[in-house]
């Protein structure tokens, strides 16, 4: 009797923690689990519904073109409704319209420099000429003479060439005098003023942090004299970013220990740069100095305080966070190793960065000449002046809307696409025992089985992103609109909702990520994907911190060399160049693309090792070194995990979870 109690109660314990046995994940599947065996298709319906959505996508851009919004965008129009370069049909009720524009191609402003800063727009009496005014027209005689020679009338269509110095209309329905230079914006047939300065109150307001618009001035001048050194200096970056890859590739166990000491190095060289060259320009006399450069002297004096400072504290905060982590610096040695050799046998995840930016280019460039159609589509409207304007009635008003949460969607689909690549690649290698075997392309193999059966899983994954995004970007939009109006209490709460949606958005993403990689080894649907990676990840909370906190800091360490490199680099350049102005603009464009550079690189060796970690975790949980039941992963792998728990133990830090966790992988070093 015994005995059969005995036998009833042993398939109840089927699990072996008690979030597993929550999540009811049995533990017996563990002995029949064989990775990159089982492929199908997964999230079909998700699949059907983004390809509904895009259907959705291309009938906008259709209807704006089928509505003649693409004529209306290249061709342009006038303030009448008449699209140049063609024969229009007469509009009721507005006067001037249906009129035959055949030979009158471009579209002439009035007034080109009458902007409307609170739309955006130039707000001028806009009609078809034949050709645009090439040289400046001082007076109405000018005008005339230009209309006779060229047969462009730059006058209303009511006025006769000859009658532009007799009637006393011309003063509204002329241009206003001088008429600027002008030049044919190429495949829009619009007349743009060759000398924009007329724009630069326009670009103004576009700057809200800059209140003196001198300065604005000087800065661009700063860019436009210097752009020679920050072209030089942003392909240095991309140099820089490349010889760190293949540095990774191939020294990873001393890299952590280089980059370190580099750092060090490289902050506290850049910071005594920085007080040297404010201690001597402050020494400078400034009687031999000229007037006029005296206020380029003092704004540069001042950039090199505000540098130096910042330089300073940064270098104390990066001291700090090393000092406090240098303990665990060594644990990310051997992923990295393993990490290396991934780059090694699979070099093509090294343009994994630029595919994507290039997909990206093209869906944003769509997604802009859409936007553009659909602002000139519509039936037209008489505004309060007395002149047309297209706009949508009805729910076609809101494809606005749709558009813009296709702008989202899909470039987090376009992101997720890179995520589920890399990871299906990492997962290939990981999971081949004879690294010989491996695919001819692991990355083309990766993108093949993400067409055939893992776009659902994408499109689903990256729906969930979309979802946090948008009410953070409404909440974002509202902050901006509200800024200066709204109490205290107010403006914390939207801070606060802000700060909350865009911490889920990160984890989300990372979750996504390790979700990704779940589907690539088991080829399950996005659900249960992520549940068994957020199930790894709760069991190995440990490691996760140690481990990704560190190698993320560690490639961190990485993008501030390339960033301190290119940046002193261009504080010594643009120090001893001799014709500069304010190099204060300049030098930030430098950095920050330096920044960007690095960051699209090494992102994808932090997304390699995130990957080989969750690989790591998956085998050790499935497999225990027994027979039949073999490791996958590589021996330097196997001793990291080993030093670790010795290093735990000595220093009296590891429990008897962790000594149970990690026993199945010291056997199975064993019996590698």
């Amino acid at each position: 009797m015994l005995q059969m109690v005995k036998r009833k109660q042993q398939p109840a314990s089927t699990c072996e923690t008690p979030l597993e046995c929550f999540l009811q994940i049995p533990r017996s599947s563990k002995r029949e689990w064989k990775p990159l065996e089982d492929r199908s298709c997964t999230d079909i319906p998700w699949l059907l519904l983004f390809v509904l959505f895009c259907i959705g996508m291309g009938f906008i851009c259709g209807f704006s073109v089928a509505t003649g919004a693409a004529a209306r965008l290249v061709s342009g129009y006038d303030s009448y409704g008449n699209i140049c370069g063609q024969r229009n049909a007469k509009l009721e009720a507005i006067p001037n319209s249906g009129l035959d524009h055949t030979h009158r191609k471009y579209v002439f402003f009035l007034d080109p420099c009458n902007l409307d800063l609170i739309n955006r727009k130039i707000k001028s009496i806009a009609l078809c000429v034949a050709a645009c005014p090439r040289q400046e027209l001082k007076t109405l005689s000018d005008v005339q003479k230009f209309a006779e020679i060229n047969g462009s009338a730059l006058c209303s269509y009511n006025i006769k060439p000859s009658e532009y110095t007799l009637t006393s209309k011309s003063s509204g329905f002329c241009p206003k005098l001088p008429v600027p230079a002008s030049a044919p914006i190429p495949f829009f047939h619009r007349c743009a003023p060759v000398n924009i300065s007329c724009y630069a109150k326009f670009a103004e307001a576009l700057i809200t942090f800059v209140s003196d618009n001198s300065v604005l001035h000087r800065l661009i001048s700063g860019v436009m004299t210097s752009k020679e050194i920050i072209l030089g200096l942003c392909l240095l970056s991309l140099v820089l970013s490349m010889i760190l890859m293949v540095i990774i590739r191939y020294i990873s166990r001393v890299l952590v220990w280089i980059l370190t000491v580099l750092v060090i190095l490289g902050s506290l060289g850049g910071t005594s740069v920085l007080w040297w060259l404010y201690a001597k320009q402050r020494r400078s006399p400034k009687e031999a100095v000229i007037p006029e450069q005296l206020q380029i002297a003092e704004d540069n004096l001042r950039a090199l305080l505000i540098y130096a400072i910042s330089a300073t504290v940064f270098t104390v905060i990066l001291f700090l966070i090393m000092l406090v982590m240098r303990k665990r610096v060594a644990l990310t040695i051997a992923l990295f190793h393993v990490a290396g050799k991934v780059f090694i046998h699979l070099p093509l995840l090294v343009f994994q960065p630029f595919w994507t930016f290039f997909a990206l280019v093209l869906f944003w460039a769509y997604w802009i000449m859409t936007l553009l159609f659909l602002g000139t589509t519509g039936s037209a409207v008489q505004n309060e002046q007395g002149f047309v304007e297209y706009k949508i009635s009805g729910p076609l008003q809101y494809m606005w809307w749709y558009h813009v949460v296709g702008l989202i969607w899909i470039s987090e689909f376009i992101l997720a696409c890179q995520q589920m690549t890399v990871a299906g690649a990492v997962v290939t290698y990981y999971f081949t025992r004879d690294k010989r075997n491996l695919p001819f392309t692991p990355i083309l193999a990766s993108v093949n089985r993400l067409i055939r059966y893992h776009l659902g899983t994408v499109a689903k994954g990256s729906f969930i992103i979309t979802l946090v995004k948008i009410p953070r970007m409404v909440l974002m939009y509202i902050h901006s609109q509200l800024k200066g109006k709204e109490n205290a209490c107010a403006r914390c709460m939207l801070k606060s909702c802000i700060c909350c949606l865009w911490c889920l958005e990160k984890c989300l993403s990372y979750l996504n990520q390790n979700a990704y990689t779940a589907t690539a080894i088991n080829s399950t649907n996005f659900c249960t994907s992520a549940k068994d990676a957020f199930v790894i990840l709760v069991e190995n909370a440990l490691r996760v911190a140690a481990i990704n906190t560190v190698g993320d800091f560690m490639l961190f360490l990485g993008k501030v060399l390339i960033v301190c490199s290119t940046g002193l680099a261009g504080i010594m350049l643009l120090n001893y160049q001799q014709d500069y102005t304010v190099w204060v603009l300049p030098l930030i464009i430098v950095c920050l693309f330096a920044f960007l550079v690095a960051h699209c690189f090494l992102s994808i060796y932090e997304m390699v090792v995130d990957v080989l970690f969750l690989c790591f975790a998956i085998d050790t949980k499935y497999n225990d070194g027994s027979p039949g039941r073999e490791f996958y992963m590589d021996k330097v792998l196997m001793e990291f995990v080993e030093n670790s728990r010795k290093a735990m133990k000595e220093a009296g830090k590891g429990g008897a979870a962790d000594a149970r966790e990690l026993k199945p992988m010291a056997s199975g070093a064993s019996s590698a």
